[in-house]
């Protein structure tokens, strides 16, 4: 009686490219030219290729060449989970989406919708309010397609004092926008709170070098 066969390697070199090609159709990956993940995943089918070949009759049972395999599709597996975009790596939406009003029309529509209960709108107005307000006073300068987090690192260089509460603020309004976290009440209350305090807030204006040497 023959001994019994060993079962086949389940993951062969078609399926880990199946794999990851079914990984990277993903639409987070976009239908654009070729990405470097494309083009590496190109290299390394031409590659596995050329390696198949060259272990045809040369290697024993194919299992060195099937350890190298496995070995790479964990490489490219990895790979892909560690370039998979996120929401810390992915382009900030800007604080403005539609046309830009004063802080008092933002302040207003940000106290409605409070009151509506409507509380993820009154996260973004706020906000909206804050950063107006802040380019009326010459706080920071106008800009077009400033983020959230844009907003906080540059108005804490002039208003050191609100930093920690600038930073929640745009943490706040970035987690409501990507939608990774339901506004609340709290939420709402807190980027009120920060505006009152950056309107009663008076801007630090950092002394030059250069006058730092005159007074010594």
């Amino acid at each position: 009686m023959s001994p019994p066969h060993s079962a086949p390697l389940e993951v062969t070199r078609e399926e880990g490219r199946r794999r990851a090609i079914e990984e990277l159709s993903d639409p987070l990956y976009g239908d654009h030219e070729p990405s470097l993940i494309d083009r590496f995943l190109n290299w390394l089918g031409e590659l596995l290729d050329r390696l198949a070949v060259a272990g045809e009759g040369v290697i024993p049972g194919g299992w060195l060449l099937a350890g190298v395999l496995l070995v790479v599709l964990a490489l490219v597996v990895g790979l892909i989970f560690y370039l998979r975009p996120s929401r810390n790596r992915r382009a900030e939406v800007s604080v403005h989406q539609d046309e830009v009003r004063s802080a008092a029309d933002h302040r207003a529509a940000a106290d409605r919708s409070e009151a509506a209960g409507d509380f993820a709108a009154a996260v973004t107005e706020r906000l909206r309010a804050i950063s107006v307000d802040l380019e009326e006073r010459a706080v920071i300068g106008p800009r077009a397609g400033r983020t959230a987090t844009e907003l906080a690192a540059e108005a804490a260089r002039t208003l050191p004092g609100e930093a920690a509460g600038l930073h929640e603020g745009a943490e706040i309004f970035n987690d409501v926008a990507y939608g990774d976290r339901v506004a609340t009440a709290e939420s709402a209350r807190a980027l009120r709170e920060l505006d009152v305090r950056l309107a009663a807030a008076r801007p630090v204006v950092p002394e030059s070098p250069t006058h730092d040497e005159g007074r010594r």
